[in-house]
């Protein structure tokens, strides 16, 4: 795996701790930035994750950074997610374009950012653990 420089370690740290925070401070309740606080860190987080590549030849650990990436999108799709929940931005277009728009907008988008995150640190716990273990059996071959 590329290493990370110094300053693209602080910021994928920086963005993890701010989705830490943005999305701890958004179930307790302060929920006017928030939303925005946990999407900087999600976008930064994600960047950096998938600017580390890996150049060697193992499929396994190919396969896992893929399944790495769509983690990083669920991640953002989750940042998205919590703001239209505090913002309602497309509230209106489903209201106006669809019949029960309101019923299909609480079914389909509120607080549905919950289960992405949910999803998005499920995998990317699973195979950061993957990853270092095909790292180390690789290492172990040379």
């Amino acid at each position: 795996m590329k290493q990370l420089s110094k300053l693209q370690s602080i910021v994928m740290l920086a963005g993890a701790f701010c989705m830490v925070v943005g999305a701890g401070l958004y179930v307790v309740g302060i929920q006017a930035v928030t939303p925005w606080v946990f999407a900087v860190g999600a976008v930064s987080f994600a960047v950096i994750q998938m600017q580390q590549t890996y150049a060697g030849r193992n499929i396994t650990i190919k396969r896992l950074r893929r399944i790495m990436t769509f983690g990083d999108i669920l991640f953002i799709l989750s940042a998205l997610l919590m703001l239209e929940n505090t913002y309602r931005f497309i509230l209106p277009l489903f209201t106006t374009y669809l019949q029960n728009g309101y019923y299909q907008y609480v079914t389909y988008i509120n607080n549905n950012w919950v289960i992405l995150l949910l999803i998005a640190a499920v995998i990317e716990i699973y195979t950061t653990h993957r990853i270092s273990n095909e790292l180390d059996k690789e290492a172990k071959k040379l």
